[in-house]
């Protein structure tokens, strides 16, 4: 018999909490849906605390995710991140992304990095039409990246990175008769960094960023074989810049601001042919910025903002905060993140937290909890006990 798990296969469109406000008309909701939403999921809790900033803000092991071209410009020659999310809880108990990521310096001008996401959407009992169990299934999805970066300039950085994605959600059962099959998929990244001392005062400086990301450029997806239309890749495109100052030689503060849009076709409601399903993923990439239904309105609405500060204490404990707005036709994520840092010697550790704003209506992204430790791995191997950036 088959399983009516249809419902399930929706899973990975509430992988990024969206939650369409009651007050919005549902004629007016046209979210743009891809498959391995996970790839867009903030993995660290660095950026995690400060509204998902991070494409421009300093370097650590996890520019891997955010922006790569970062790397070259570390200072230190090697570094190894690990964190730990809980996904969802609002809703099940037994979804989290875990996140690996480390680099290299390869020369003073080069850096190599690498990363693996692992996300897992907990335990599933399948049942048929009658509701009898048939099976438990654990669907599981993960991304391996390796990156390489170059400065072209002293001022300047350029990035590329290769993807391999694999996404298993229901492997052996079908629909309709139709066998459901793990998906694979290759993408690619390019991005490019610039950082520039700016002179304050007679006795300030201050570090000002720039940073652009191309991410996940690469094929479509499907979980079967006899599928005429695939999925978009969540291909995006992000700019952001940061201002890092030292206030005294205690104190120093960082401020960044990212924005964001996915490189895919907008749906099409009123299109019976689904015809914006069936561009190629650079076609469907180059026409994102036009295609929308409703004009440039809607077009300027698809775009998700992101802001960010972080405070250090002698380069030792750090306090972020940030704010993450998406608009309501499209997903309508809002919200608030604190966090904080400690860092000493070879070891950082990071902790965010998403602060509830959704009142009445719950969202189910609230009090998503994120675990980060870095690992300065050159001041190991020299035995450095002193405040290690990281």
């Amino acid at each position: 018999m088959k399983p009516p798990f249809i419902a399930f296969l929706a899973i990975p469109l509430l992988l990024l909490g969206s939650s369409a406000n009651a007050q919005i008309k549902t004629t007016d909701i046209n979210t743009i849906n891809t498959a391995v939403p996970f790839l867009r999921i903030a993995p660290d809790a660095r950026s995690g605390a400060m509204g998902d900033v991070g494409i421009a803000v300093s370097e650590d092991a996890d520019a891997t995710y955010w922006n790569p071209a970062k790397l070259a410009f570390a200072k230190k020659d090697m570094a190894i991140g690990v964190t730990y999310t809980p996904w969802l809880k609002q809703l099940v108990n037994d979804i989290y992304l875990a996140h690996l990521s480390a680099y290299k310096k390869v020369d003073k001008n080069s850096a190599i990095g690498a990363s693996l996401r692992y996300f897992s959407l907990g335990n599933i009992q399948f049942t048929n039409y009658q509701g009898d169990p048939i099976g438990d299934f654990r669907p599981r999805e993960l991304a391996f990246d390796l990156d390489y970066s170059r400065l072209l300039s002293k001022h300047l950085s350029v990035a590329l990175a290769l993807r391999y994605i694999y996404s298993n959600l229901a492997a052996g059962q079908s629909v309709n008769g139709v066998q459901v099959n793990a998906a694979n998929g290759v993408a690619t990244d390019v991005s490019a960094y610039y950082k520039k001392d700016i002179k304050m005062s007679n006795s300030k400086k201050g570090l000002f960023s720039l940073g652009l990301s191309m991410t996940n450029l690469g094929t479509k997806m499907t979980y079967t074989k006899t599928a005429t239309n695939k999925d978009y890749l969540p291909a995006n495109l992000g700019l952001g810049s940061a201002f890092k100052m030292d206030i005294d030689k205690y104190n120093s503060l960082e401020f960044g601001l990212d924005i964001n849009k996915l490189l895919v076709p907008t749906p099409d409601l009123n299109d019976q042919t689904l015809a914006y399903q069936n561009k190629s993923p650079l076609s469907g990439a180059l026409g994102s910025f036009n295609d929308a239904p409703g004009g440039m309105k809607e077009e300027f609405k698809e775009i998700n903002y992101s802001a960010g500060i972080e405070y250090w204490y002698i380069n030792q404990f750090a306090v972020r905060a940030g704010y993450f707005f998406e608009d309501p036709s499209k997903g309508n994520r809002k919200y608030l993140t604190v966090g904080v840092g400690v860092k000493y010697s070879v070891l950082c550790l990071n902790f965010s937290y998403l602060v509830p704003t959704s009142g009445v209506q719950k969202s189910p992204l609230d009090n998503t909890l994120r675990f980060s430790l870095l690992f300065d791995l050159q001041n190991a191997e020299k035995g450095n006990t002193t405040p290690a950036t990281i």
